[in-house]
């Protein structure tokens, strides 16, 4: 599945969305693409993951799969259901930080080859932070996969990066957001509060 069927499949399941969007980052968005779409029909996420491995070639040759939370911690299960190896999971640390950590018991071997799944890449805060958490076990890192690539380029993480699709989502400041300046309502994702109009 090249990036093209991907971004179909997801907007036939309404995780592409289009309309008036405000960003975490503050910013205004006329798409959005609302990940937990995607992850709550396992048929979807399941197929997902094949396409993502298949694309993969020697860089899903690893023993460990991790991934950050929240979204990253699906994928990991899945992809490592799917090669049959174990995952681990970065989570955020319980100081309100964005700091990550592996917790709950994890034990990874020194030289552990690791993959690192997550789910949409934008800054690449999530998987350096999922990166930093690993540094501590002394891991091999082969590669990174996501889903999407919303970053058009501009992260490097040091290994191959690998996307089941790249898609470059214009923003707008709230002072230069088209969508404003028509009066089109705007969504904050992750709620159903319509915040103007």
């Amino acid at each position: 599945m090249s990036s093209k069927p991907f971004l179909a499949e997801l907007e036939r399941i309404g995780a592409l969305k289009n309309g008036h969007f405000l960003l975490a980052s503050g910013r205004h968005s006329g798409q959005y693409i609302e990940k937990f779409d995607l992850l709550r029909n396992p048929a979807a996420t399941q197929k997902a993951c094949e396409t993502l491995i298949a694309g993969l070639g020697a860089d899903s040759d690893v023993d460990l799969i991790v991934g950050p939370t929240t979204g990253g911690v699906i994928l990991a299960f899945e992809v490592g259901r799917q090669l049959g190896l174990p995952t681990a999971y970065a989570e955020r640390i319980s100081d309100g930080g964005s700091a990550r950590e592996i917790k709950r018991d994890t034990v990874i071997n020194y030289g552990t080859s690791v993959l690192v799944v997550d789910d949409i890449l934008t800054t690449g805060g999530s998987i350096q932070e999922t990166l930093e958490a690993l540094r501590p076990w002394k891991t091999e890192v082969r590669a990174i996969a996501v889903l999407v690539d919303r970053s058009g380029g501009h992260v490097d993480f040091g290994v191959p990066l690998h996307a089941l699709a790249e898609l470059d989502i214009e923003t707008w400041s709230p002072d230069s957001c088209p969508l404003c300046a028509l009066g089109v309502a705007i969504v904050k994702p992750g709620s159903t509060v319509k915040l103007g109009g």
